[in-house]
């Protein structure tokens, strides 16, 4: 009784101090309204988020086509006064034009350390130090040798060559090495399994792999499956030795730098490619199966840097923190847009990228924190677990400082949403939450995934940033569109780029016309300079999925869009991921997988439809913090995470839980899962279930799955 007496108390002093704030701001607002009306001009901002990025110019009974109606900007401009249509004159240009200033930066290590973790477990942690700088030029020669380097080993110009690494410096110092040289790149993901790492390197025919020191153990045993490998060049470890031996004779396993050294010395010359020379074989993820190597040209490339460099204002003393895997179209074509627009990049990792990161030891400051990036590329994966670790940041705190947060957010977003800025908020509030990220970020964008407008909003409001989405794929070389960076809306992709046209095609069987109302709706076609010329030795899935319509090629991507009235395009389904119930309702498995993934006990999530029944299943793997959390309210304590995954008391209250959220999120009953499993293993590549990009693999989820998919169905 007294206890929630108590409770009661704590609710109302709470519940008196918030509304007392809530006074204080009304007379503040009124104050100091004309003020910022003067100085803020809201409707000028209201304006730009609304006007018309797109419009129709070819429309029939089938099909709706848009163009932009943005000009292009002064590098676009300028790429074409210069004739940069390669990779390789744009470092030609950059080198001449941006010379001495900091290009690619290297975090020193200066220690790996062992440190005592609170229950008693040693950790290996890293004593980090400065960013270590190459400016525009030695970045620039490096490149140079490194390529000459290749040709003293025996490669030759149009052979292809491939990169298995992570994201570094001297991956993109070989890629450009190897552009010099006219040298086709294959991009393998370094989070691939043994096999799809095999299947790339055999299918291509490559002599020459370049990868890395934690990755060059895997060779001892992939070697076997890839006879035509001879040569191993490996990017070196900062405090590790290298061991080099025990790989099968007759393969040369050399380290970077003497590749580079060299080539310093060589008499070789530099062979320029054309704009329609291969410059990357890009192998997907493969989220339905083997992946496929996607053919991408220089003129590709240089297409999609064109169209991003129109949307996203860039300034000269921008810095980029890559950390994304450059095996990825997004993360290559961002940084090769910073290469061109003299932006220095500075390269981390997720496991250093902020204090806490897993391998940053107490004391030291994360990647973020040291280097101060003013632009970065995410994914929704990333986006949402910062998203999840602020909410529960506030949910640890006090009942008054829950109210106030919750109260000062909504707020802001009043405010966002009527086209003002909140800069006193901002400095005493969100500006400390934006410091996670070392306090200068002004710009992220997000590709790879769609984001939710939840995940969306928070970022936006909470670091201070604007935060553009965008959409494309490997097939169009990232390129399709882009948000404009003054919307204010959320959940949408933007308008298509300067480079492409964007057409919806009426799909009969998922009811997605170009006549539907409020807005058309239809499967996404992309056309344009970006769109690749097909699949590598796959000719039938190429014509299958290409076309050329008056001398412009096409790609048609699968997924269903709609264009709104100012032009800019939703996702709003997969074709693959649409299931029609046994009623007749169809479920989009992606979009409520998407929804549902902002729940703070849903780690990762698959949604299964089977056409004969009324419902949908799920199985979830659950957020181990927060399932802790729940099993102590539902009176389950000291039990293994197995033990809670294996509880059908918990199976009962997560599955309260995403009803709840499901209504929040506005999902319909019929899209909501009936039952569910509790998955006690974390979904990873290395298990096959997810792509290398983290793609849910749904066939394979399904084949290890089955008996429980089974059983939910049966109950």
């Amino acid at each position: 009784m007294f206890i929630e007496d108590d409770a009661q108390m704590d609710s109302f002093w709470v519940q008196s101090a918030i509304g007392a704030i809530k006074a204080i701001a009304f007379v503040y607002d009124i104050i100091t309204l004309p003020v910022y009306l003067v100085l803020q001009a809201p409707w000028k901002r209201r304006q730009d988020s609304r006007r018309v990025k797109a419009k129709i110019i070819k429309s029939d009974d089938n099909e709706l086509t848009y163009r932009t109606t943005e000009p292009p900007r002064d590098v676009h401009v300028k790429m074409l006064q210069e004739n940069i249509d390669t990779l390789e004159k744009v470092f030609n240009y950059v080198a001449k034009t941006h010379s001495s200033k900091r290009c690619l930066g290297t975090r020193q290590i200066l220690s790996e350390e062992d440190e005592v973790q609170p229950n008693g477990r040693v950790f290996k942690k890293y004593n980090m130090g400065d960013y270590k700088w190459k400016n525009f030029t030695e970045a620039e020669r490096m490149a140079a040798s490194f390529g000459r380097g290749l040709r003293e080993l025996g490669q030759k110009p149009r052979e292809n060559i491939v990169i298995f690494a992570e994201t570094r410096a001297e991956w993109m110092i070989a890629a450009h090495g190897c552009f010099k040289q006219a040298m086709p790149i294959v991009t393998v993901y370094a989070t691939l399994g043994d096999d799809g790492v095999a299947h790339c390197i055999s299918e291509t025919e490559v002599t020459t792999v370049i990868t890395s020191h934690d990755l060059l153990p895997k060779f001892k045993t992939l070697l076997a499956q890839c006879p035509n490998v001879t040569t191993i060049i490996y990017m070196e470890d900062q405090l590790h030795k290298t061991e080099t031996t025990g790989f099968k004779e007759g393969v040369k396993v050399l380290p970077f730098a003497q590749v580079v050294k060299t080539g310093q010395d060589s008499k070789f010359e530099n062979v320029p490619p054309k704009g329609d020379d291969i410059a990357i074989i890009m192998y997907t993820s493969g989220s339905t199966g083997t992946p496929k190597g996607v053919l991408l040209s220089h003129k590709n490339c240089i297409a999609t840097m064109k169209g991003f460099c129109d949307m996203v204002p860039i300034y000269p003393d921008d810095v980029l923190i890559g950390f994304l895997p450059l095996a990825h179209v997004f993360e290559l074509v961002a940084e090769s847009v910073c290469l061109m627009t003299g932006v220095s990049i500075g390269y981390s990792t997720p496991l250093t990228l902020i204090d806490t990161s897993s391998k940053i030891k107490r004391g030291c400051k994360g990647d973020a924190t040291v280097l101060k990036p003013t632009c970065m590329t995410s994914v929704p994966l990333i986006l949402d677990r910062i998203s999840k670790g602020i909410n529960d940041k506030v949910n640890s705190d006090s009942a008054f400082k829950k109210a106030l947060f919750k109260f000062l957010y909504q707020y802001k977003v009043k405010w966002i949403t009527r086209g003002y800025l909140t800069p006193l908020i901002d400095k005493l509030v969100f500006k400390k939450v934006a410091k996670l990220m070392g306090g200068r970020v002004r710009i992220m964008m997000s590709g790879g995934a769609p984001l939710s407008s939840d995940t969306h909003e928070q970022i936006k409001t909470c670091l201070c940033v604007d935060l553009i989405q965008g959409y494309g794929l490997t097939e169009t070389t990232s390129g399709a569109t882009v948000m404009d960076y003054r919307d204010m809306t959320y959940g949408r992709t933007g308008a298509p780029l300067t480079v492409c046209d964007i057409r919806l095609v009426n799909w009969e069987e998922g009811n997605y016309r170009i006549t539907n109302k409020p807005y058309p709706q239809g499967e996404v076609l992309i056309g344009g300079d970006c769109v690749s010329q097909g699949y590598y030795k796959l000719p039938g899935k190429t014509n299958e999925d290409f076309f050329e319509e008056d001398g412009r090629r096409w790609f048609k991507t699968g997924d269903i869009g709609e264009v709104q009235s100012d032009g800019v395009l939703k996702i709003i389904d997969r074709k693959k991921d649409l299931v029609k119930l046994q009623a007749g309702e169809y479920v989009s498995l992606g979009k409520v997988e998407s929804e549902l993934k902002t729940c703070g006990i849903i780690e990762n999530i698959c949604v299964y439809g089977d056409p004969t029944k009324q419902f949908t299943v799920a199985l979830v793997v659950p957020n181990q913090k927060h399932l802790e959390e729940l099993a102590e309210r539902h009176g389950l304590q000291n039990k293994t995470f197995e033990d809670l995954c294996s509880s059908p008391v918990m199976e009962k209250a997560i599955l309260k839980e995403i009803a709840d959220h499901s209504r929040k999120c506005k999902l319909q009953k019929f899209e909501v899962p009936a039952a569910i499993t509790l998955c006690k293993e974390v979904w990873s590549p290395d298990m096959g279930l997810v792509t290398a990009a983290f793609k849910l693999k749904r066939k394979d989820i399904q084949d290890r799955y089955q008996h429980d998919i089974n059983r939910m169905y049966a109950s």
